[in-house]
Order: C-alpha cells, then sequence, then structure tokens
C-alpha cells in the first residue's frame, strides 16, 4: 500500500518507482513478524558476503571521530552518493547494510554508511556516543561529504534508529538540507518512539527483543567505558548494567549524556511523527504493518497524505527490517534493497525538485 497525496510526488514514484505499484508477497512459510525479522537477519548475514569498503575518519567539531566506510567499486569521480545510518548498535558490516549497498552496486551509485561514535571498531575520543534525538553528527557528514564532492548528487538512507536521526536531521534542517540532499528514504523508522517502547514491552515475545537490544547496548557501554582506565562515563555503571530494557538503559544512560530531563523528554525529542509537516526534501519510507517495533496505528498514514513531499510504502508483512519475498528468499536483491535502488535510481536521473516547486 503507498500512502501519499496526489500529486507530483506520487505521480514521480508511480511512474518511476515500480515495485511502489506491486504487492508484496511475504515468505509464506514465515509470515509471523518475529519470525521475519530474526529469519530475515540470519539468512542476509549467510548469503550476503562481505563489503569491502574503503575507511575514512572524520574528526568532528568537538574532537570526536566516526568512520565513514565508503562503498565505490565500480563507480566514478561523479556517481551520485548514498550516505546509510544503520540502526541501533549497527555498523557498515551489518546484513541489511550490506543488502542496501549490493543494490546500489548494481545500479552505480555509490554508497558512505556513517558509523555511529564508538560503533565500527573506531574507539571513543570523547565520553559522548550518540542518540535517535540528536543529529549534530549527521549535519557535521552531509557537509563534509557535500564539501569533499561539491557537484555530487547526493541523498541519505536510515534504517531503524538511524531514520529517527535521519528524520530528524531533516525536521530540523528544513530547507538547508533541501540544498543538501536530492532526496531520502526510511526503512522501519519508529515513527512515533513512545509506541514503539510499548510495543516492545507489553508483549512477551517483543519484550525478549527488546531485552536482546538491552544486552547489545549494555555490552556495547561496558566495552567503551573500560577503554579508559579511569572510566570513559560519568555514570553508575553497576546500576547501568543491571538495565533489562531499551527504555531502563535509556533512562540510566542516553538521559544523562545528552541532558534530558527524564526519559520521556528524550523519546518526546526523538520521535518524529509529529515533525514531519517540517521536511522539505522528498522523503520515502517503508514500514511493515505488523512490525514488533512499531504497531501500524502509530506510522503516521494521514499526516503523510497531507505532506506534498513525503510517501511510506505499507507491506502487510515483513516485521522488522525483514521484508522477505518469496517462497525460498535466498537471493542477494531483495525487497527493500530493490526498493532502494529503484528510488535512488530515479532520483538521481529525473529533475523531480522542478516539480515540486
Amino acid at each position: 500500500m503507498l500512502v501519499c497525496a496526489n500529486g507530483p510526488f506520487r505521480e514521480f514514484l508511480e511512474k518511476h518507482v515500480p515495485l511502489v505499484r506491486n504487492k508484496f508477497w511475504p515468505t509464506l512459510w514465515c509470515f509471523e513478524s518475529r519470525a521475519q525479522t530474526v529469519i530475515a537477519s540470519v539468512l542476509r548475514s549467510r548469503i550476503l558476503p562481505p563489503i569491502h569498503y574503503r575507511r575514512e575518519i572524520l574528526t568532528l567539531s568537538d574532537g570526536g571521530e566516526v568512520a565513514l566506510d565508503w562503498a565505490e567499486e565500480g563507480c566514478s569521480a561523479v556517481s551520485p552518493i548514498v550516505i546509510i545510518l544503520p540502526g541501533l548498535t549497527g555498523a557498515s558490516q551489518a546484513e541489511y547494510i550490506k543488502c542496501l549497498v549490493s543494490s546500489a552496486k548494481k545500479v552505480g551509485i555509490r554508497c558512505v554508511i556513517f558509523n555511529n561514535r564508538g560503533l565500527g571498531g573506531v574507539e571513543l575520543k570523547t565520553p559522548r556516543t550518540y542518540c535517535a534525538a540528536n543529529s549534530d553528527d549527521l549535519t557535521e557528514v552531509v557537509d563534509y561529504v557535500k564539501k569533499i564532492h561539491p557537484n555530487v548528487l547526493l541523498g541519505a538512507t536510515g534504517i531503524s534508529m538511524g531514520g529517527l536521526i535521519l528524520g530528524n536531521y531533516l525536521a530540523r534542517q528544513g530547507k538547508i538540507a533541501k540544498n543538501k540532499l536530492k532526496g531520502c528514504f526510511l526503512i522501519s523508522v519508529p515513527w512515533n518512539v513512545f509506541a514503539a517502547t510499548k510495543s516492545t514491552e507489553e508483549n512477551y515475545f517483543n519484550l525478549i527483543l527488546n531485552k536482546y537490544l538491552a544486552f547489545s547496548l549494555r555490552q556495547q557501554v561496558k566495552r567503551l567505558h573500560y577503554s579508559s582506565e579511569s572510566g570513559m562515563f560519568d555514570v553508575d555503571i553497576d546500576s547501568l548494567l543491571k538495565s533489562q530494557t531499551v527504555r531502563e538503559f535509556d533512562s540510566q544512560f542516553t538521559v544523562k549524556q545528552f541532558g534530558y530531563k527524564d526519559v520521556e523528554d528524550y523519546y518526546s525529542n526523538a520521535t518524529i511523527h509529529d515533525k514531519l509537516h517540517l521536511i522539505d526534501v522528498p522523503l520515502l519510507c517503508l514500514s511493515a504493518a505488523d512490525d514488533p517495533f512499531q504497531p501500524v496505528q502509530a506510522i503516521p498514514l494521514k499526516e503523510i497524505s497531507q505532506t506534498k513531499k513525503i510517501a511510506v510504502v505499507v507491506t502487510s508483512r515483513g516485521g522488522h527490517i525483514g521484508f522477505m519475498e518469496g517462497m525460498w528468499p535466498v537471493k542477494e536483491e531483495q525487497y527493500m534493497g530493490k526498493l532502494f535502488s529503484q528510488f535512488f535510481t530515479a532520483l538521481f536521473t529525473t529533475n523531480l525538485e522542478h516539480q515540486l516547486l
């Protein structure tokens, strides 16, 4: 199902992105949302080979460092570029990132993966990490890529929490972002963080996923904290390491890291369903109605249908970053990768911005 206001952007998508007109056929033997989420990840990990990147370390204005991993094989100096933001604890070798990079390579698009601070094998230089509501580091990354490639078409993609960071960047930058990015794509973004958190806490099987993410976050902070002899973070590390859910982790760590009053204040700043009217860059989104991290009723369909430059494809099944299709989904090219490549190929080869004026 494509949700988009009638007008130039919808016409562009229906004409140039064939997948938005086609029905998504989920894998019959794996239609349950959590199974889609987990099995898709496992299969992609086995199917997709490692990507060989060119790594660049970018020093940020506060002295922090992030790794930019470039996938440029087969591309030229004028090939368009897509900045990719991974999910909560993901980096450039995450299976869903490799899926997108593989699809981009086939259509001559360069990708640069923005690994958040402390991820991708890069140690922290400052005590600051990252969060869904803060887009300062992304602002510097976009400005840097635009500076070294001033005449190259540029887009961006955010997956899950990366989608929140990108969405917040687009909302806060407004027309400034429009002058830098030709278009953006969000995959499995938790539009309403309050609803997303509640969804992963009230169901036993969803709670298992929540606790796994909390475990990953605890391990990540533990590794980074003890990389410094005196301890990297000014937190009660023992209490933090007892966090059992993402909400508890955010209350103990993220809120204090970024100066929010409490976890509700943080989630209010992180959520993007109420900021769509501020976005001025063409934006395509992919969500599944059965995403365990975002209930379908929290997808802002009404708000999207009232904007001129935002569209969402909602599949009946797909889980969270799953979207497996076909009887045996072992092909390297998968649904979200195909939608990614179709959208950006069309975006980089047409004059959509003139139609949207």
